[in-house]
């Protein structure tokens, strides 16, 4: 007689998913739409409005952070929670444990944008918030970190998927970040300001040793984590080479970490160290391309899915833009060329078409791939708003980073020309005056892209809101851990 198992599927913790979910698609409109409007404060100075809280230096790191800790952080946080139950088929550890996480989160990035906004922040890379900010933010990751640990150490499948391990480096790799860079000394026990145990040198080592870092884990593995599963899930395809993953995985993060340097380039910096970030930099295109090729090919076969599917779209040009920006970070980091594009807008349209063409847009597919089984629903409410959300989002990278890289090379080569008497032929105002034809673009392909962005909310607040029955995330695990070879 056939034995059927009767063993109910694991009680999976959706409820903190949705939350970072929901959280995710909020920071990114508010985020993109500081952005937006920072962008016209450079190209229109007067809409600084002459008030110290809304001038360009105060909200520029509200929209960096926002962008990147608040939405890509909530996108992270919870894509991580929901993967590493479905690959470990157990439930969240921890309890309420992992709730707090997300209410630590969210106060976390909430005092964070006000100290941004009253200038009490540590002035460093990235802006940090004001130490005592920083020791909230050391306990919600510690307990963030134990909650995915615990998930993994009582997991029910014995195989760890290789998302889980991108994940975990980066929540690792963040955290000892995090301390090192903050460790300050403060003036009073409840006061804003400190100061920094690093000085000189020293200070700006620490300061990009965290910040490329802070690239190299958080924008980059993390998502890495999400792309080798949702990219898989969606074309219903096993991930092309699990051995390729693997050997990416230990390349990466062995290579990264010294990466830093190439930011100092023809600084104080000792030039033996300055050499040594730019040779990291350029053998990062390995192990970079390496999870580049394993995504795109996982599609082998399903190359039809493309004309049809367009959270597979969005996918798969995220993939392709990771390894577009993967070439020419390194590239940047080569001296003579970092000796034309430092200080100009052409590093702009690099950090961009990161992050918006390969962190947005995997994002953004993993959000249409979570919303409907988060909330019960059989389906999306429209596909036809999704295919108008990804040509809207393209067009507005186009526009971007076209924009901001004819900018940043017509200034270097504006900031480096010389007359026949051997004095600078243009004086700094007319290359800042040179630029505003580009910086209008740029604004306008900010638009773009928020518009399509603030069109996926209507998507997903219809889709919340319509009746049908729960869409099925039943598939077993094998649709997405085992090897194709």
């Amino acid at each position: 007689m056939t034995t059927v198992s009767t063993a109910a599927a694991p009680d999976y913790n959706d409820d903190v998913v949705r939350l970072f979910t929901v959280a995710a698609v909020f920071w990114a409109v508010v985020g993109m739409s500081m952005g937006v409007f920072i962008a016209f404060q450079l190209a229109f100075p007067a809409l600084n409005l002459d008030l110290p809280w809304t001038t360009f230096g105060r909200l520029r790191p509200v929209h960096t952070s926002a962008v990147i800790f608040a939405f890509g952080g909530n996108m992270l946080l919870g894509t991580s929670f929901h993967v590493v139950q479905r690959t470990c088929r157990t439930r969240l550890f921890g309890g309420f444990a992992g709730e707090f996480v997300f209410w630590g989160y969210q106060l976390f990035i909430v005092l964070a944008a006000i100290g941004y906004v009253t200038g009490t922040t540590q002035s460093r890379e990235y802006a940090e918030p004001e130490w005592l900010t920083d020791l909230w933010l050391t306990l919600v990751w510690v307990v963030y970190i134990v909650v995915f640990v615990g998930t993994l150490v009582k997991r029910r499948e014995p195989h760890i998927y290789v998302s889980n391990w991108y994940y975990l480096a980066f929540m690792l790799t963040i955290a000892v970040l995090h301390i090192v860079n903050n460790l300050a000394v403060p003036v009073s026990p409840f006061g804003a300001k400190s100061y920094s145990l690093f000085a000189g040198v020293q200070d700006a080592m620490t300061q990009w040793w965290y910040g490329h870092n802070a690239v190299g884990f958080f924008l980059t593995a993390g998502f890495l984590g999400m792309m080798y599963y949702f990219l898989p899930k969606q074309a219903e395809r096993p991930i092309y080479s699990y051995r390729l993953s693997i050997i990416s995985f230990w390349s990466l993060i062995f290579i990264y970490i010294w990466a830093g340097p190439h930011h100092l380039h023809y600084t104080a910096l000792p030039d033996w160290t300055q050499t040594l970030g730019m040779t990291f930099s350029v053998m990062l295109w390995m192990p970079s391309w390496a999870s580049a090729i394993n995504g795109i090919m996982t599609l082998s076969g399903r190359w039809d899915r493309l004309r049809t599917d367009p959270i597979l779209r969005f996918m798969v040009v995220a993939t392709a833009f990771y390894g577009m920006s993967t070439f020419e970070g390194p590239l940047m980091a080569v001296k003579t060329v970092n000796a034309l594009s430092h200080y100009t807008d052409w590093t702009i349209s690099h950090v961009h078409s990161g992050a918006l063409g390969w962190n947005a847009f995997i994002s953004f597919g993993a959000i249409y791939y979570l919303f409907p089984r988060l909330f019960g629903k059989r389906d999306l409410y429209s596909w036809r708003l999704v295919e108008w959300h990804f040509w809207l989002s393209t067009i507005g990278i186009v526009l971007y980073i076209t924009s901001m890289w004819t900018s940043g090379i017509m200034q270097g080569l504006m900031w480096r020309a010389y007359d026949e008497l051997g004095f600078l032929q243009y004086s700094f105002v007319e290359t800042v005056a040179a630029m505003h034809p580009y910086y209008l673009i740029r604004a306008l392909g900010g638009s773009v892209f928020l518009s399509g962005t603030i069109l996926m909310v209507y998507n997903l607040w219809r889709t919340a809101r319509q009746v049908g029955a729960a869409a099925d995330d039943a598939a077993p695990i094998a649709a997405v851990a085992v090897p194709a070879h």
